[in-house]
């Protein structure tokens, strides 16, 4: 069947949103004394939402209690900075617009919370896309299918319609789990070799080469 509809990630595949990231992270640490992160070590963190995010920068040991006091506060500095430094890569408002003049459907399914997403989408991608979320209370999260199916249920298509694109593990995953095609992109958080070891066995180096994938 022919592809009608692309599912993208959010984090390191449409967007670079690691520094707001790394600052909102950091801003939690800084609070309590703990050390801060650059930018390639909060890449390597990213993926899984913001819960293991925290725990990962935080450490194994921090205790639960600290943990979510943490979040509370990588959340509040986060909300108020969420899309100071975060931009679309270049070329993906480009490729948005121009799926959307070639009939496809296009949609977002992204483990940050859904709150950041839907600010985030109206930012920088209104009228773009036709469906979206991020995390749900009542859903697993991704690699977890049920986030891409529920996209799929909103949009009113077929799994074999779709193609899901993204630039981590995670998304690998996501998409083995789904049952869809996967195209890995090169310009996000991960590197070749790390999507290649996962693997991913298609990929791109920009966002232009999409269309061999959907068209060849």
């Amino acid at each position: 069947m022919k592809i009608s509809t692309v599912i993208f990630d959010l984090d390191g595949t449409l967007l670079d949103t690691l520094d707001d990231l790394k600052n909102a992270v950091n801003y939690a640490l800084s609070l309590r004394g703990l050390p801060q992160y650059t930018r390639p070590q909060i890449s390597a963190m990213v993926g899984n939402g913001i819960g293991l995010l925290i725990k990962r920068a935080a450490g194994e040991n921090c205790d639960e209690a600290l943990l979510r006091t943490m979040l509370d506060d990588f959340i509040s500095y986060y909300k108020a900075h969420l899309h100071d430094c975060s931009r679309p890569y270049d070329g993906m408002i480009d490729l948005l617009r121009e799926l959307k003049r070639r009939g496809y459907k296009t949609a977002l399914v992204s483990n940050k919370w859904n709150e950041a997403v839907e600010i985030l989408c109206k930012v920088f991608f209104n009228g773009l896309l036709d469906a979206q979320t991020g995390e749900l209370d009542d859903l697993p999260r991704k690699p977890d299918r049920a986030l891409v199916d529920l996209v799929l249920s909103r949009l009113g298509v077929q799994k074999d319609e779709c193609l899901y694109v993204g630039d981590s593990g995670v998304d690998v995953e996501t998409a083995r789990n789904a049952e869809l095609p996967f195209v890995g992109v090169t310009w996000g958080f991960r590197t070749r070799k790390q999507l290649l070891s996962c693997g991913a066995k298609n990929l791109i180096d920009r966002p232009e080469e999409l269309y061999r994938y959907l068209e060849g």
